[in-house]
C-alpha cells in the first residue's frame, strides 16, 4: 500500500499528449458504422496496434464471413451483443462487457453479427503478431463480464482486460506485451497508472470529458484518440461534474516490417502474396474455408 504522499508521486516523468484527434464515423462491413482511429490516413500504424475501431451495429448490418492472417483481434462489447462463428466450428456470443481475444495466426475465417435487437456497440482493437508468431495455431481467449479483473480505489473504476492495474491483473496472454484498461474516473478522481518506459500507449475516450498528460491540458472528449509521448506513465484528471470513462492501452513495439492487405498482415509482400494464394486455393491454415458458410451468411443474397 502507499500512503497518500508516496502515491501523489507514483510518476517520475508522466506522458504528455503529442497527437490528438476526433474519430469520425465510416462504414465498414455489410452497413456498420465504425469510428476508426487506428489505420486510417491520418494514422496508419501505431506499433503493435494496426486498428481500432469503435462500432456501431443494427442489424441486418454486420461483418459477414472474412479471412484474418498474421495478427490478433480483441473484441470488446460495450453495449448489446455480438454472435462469432469461425471454420473451425468455434461459435458463441459475446454479451456487452465481454471480452474476446483471437489470435488469428496463420488463418480463421469467421463472422461477427448482432445478436440482439437494437445498436450493439464495443472495440475491437488489431494487434500485430511478431514474424515469428504469424503463422501459429489460432486460438481464442474469451472473458464474460463477470469474470474480467477490476478494482475500485478512490473515485477510480478499473476493468483489466490485459495487464494489471490499481494491483490487479488480468489472466490474458498477450504474445505481444500489452495492457489494456478500461477506466472509468467520478467527478474530482485523479489517476496515475504506469506504463512501461518502452511501450508505445494511446487513449481512447468513451464518455464523459477528461484533462490528460497535464493540469494544463484542454479537456478531451468522447470519441477522440490521444497518442501518448515518452515517459513512465499517465496521468488524468475528472475536473467535470460527470463520470469519465476512456481505455488506455500500451504495448512493445514490435520494429519488424509491415506490408498489410485488408485482413491480411505480415512482414513483406512476397508473404501477403502467398497469404492470396493460400486463401483463395484453400491451403497452409484456410483448408476448411472451401465449404464453410457461417449460418448467418447462408440467408444473405449475392
Amino acid at each position: 500500500m502507499h500512503d497518500q504522499k508516496e502515491s501523489c508521486n507514483l510518476l517520475k516523468e508522466p506522458r504528455p499528449v503529442v497527437r490528438k484527434f476526433l474519430a469520425r464515423p465510416q462504414h465498414e462491413g455489410l452497413g456498420a458504422i465504425v469510428r476508426r482511429s487506428i489505420g486510417r490516413f491520418e494514422l496508419k500504424y501505431f506499433d503493435p496496434f494496426l486498428v481500432l475501431d469503435e462500432f456501431s451495429v443494427t442489424a441486418p448490418a454486420g461483418f459477414p464471413d472474412h479471412p484474418h492472417r498474421g495478427f490478433e483481434t480483441v473484441t470488446y462489447m460495450l453495449q448489446g451483443s455480438f454472435t462469432h462463428e469461425d471454420f473451425e466450428g468455434h461459435k458463441g456470443t459475446i454479451g456487452a462487457g465481454d471480452l474476446q481475444w483471437m489470435t488469428a495466426g496463420r488463418g480463421i475465417v469467421h463472422s461477427e453479427m448482432p445478436a440482439a435487437q437494437g445498436t450493439q456497440k464495443g472495440l475491437q482493437l488489431w494487434i500485430n503478431l511478431s514474424s515469428k508468431h504469424k503463422m501459429i495455431e489460432p486460438r481464442y481467449q474469451e472473458i464474460l463480464s463477470k469474470d474480467v479483473a477490476e478494482a475500485i480505489k478512490d473515485g477510480i473504476k478499473v476493468r483489466v482486460i490485459a495487464g494489471e492495474a490499481l494491483g490487479t491483473k488480468s489472466p490474458i496472454y498477450t504474445r505481444t506485451p500489452t495492457m489494456y484498461l478500461d477506466f472509468t474516473l467520478k467527478p474530482g478522481a485523479h489517476l496515475q497508472q504506469p506504463i512501461p518506459i518502452s511501450w508505445n500507449a494511446f487513449i481512447y475516450v468513451l464518455e464523459g470529458e477528461g484533462i490528460f498528460g497535464n493540469t494544463k491540458s484542454s479537456p478531451t472528449a468522447a470519441h477522440h484518440l490521444l497518442l501518448l509521448g515518452t515517459g513512465d506513465g499517465l496521468e488524468v484528471w475528472n475536473k467535470s461534474s460527470k463520470p469519465l470513462r476512456f481505455i488506455l492501452v500500451g504495448g512493445e513495439p514490435l520494429g519488424e516490417p509491415l506490408v498489410q492487405f485488408g485482413p491480411f498482415v505480415m512482414n513483406t509482400q512476397e508473404e501477403i502474396d502467398q497469404t492470396i494464394d493460400d486463401f483463395e486455393n484453400y491451403v497452409n491454415g484456410f483448408e476448411k474455408a472451401r465449404h464453410w458458410r457461417s449460418e448467418s451468411n447462408l440467408g444473405l443474397d449475392y
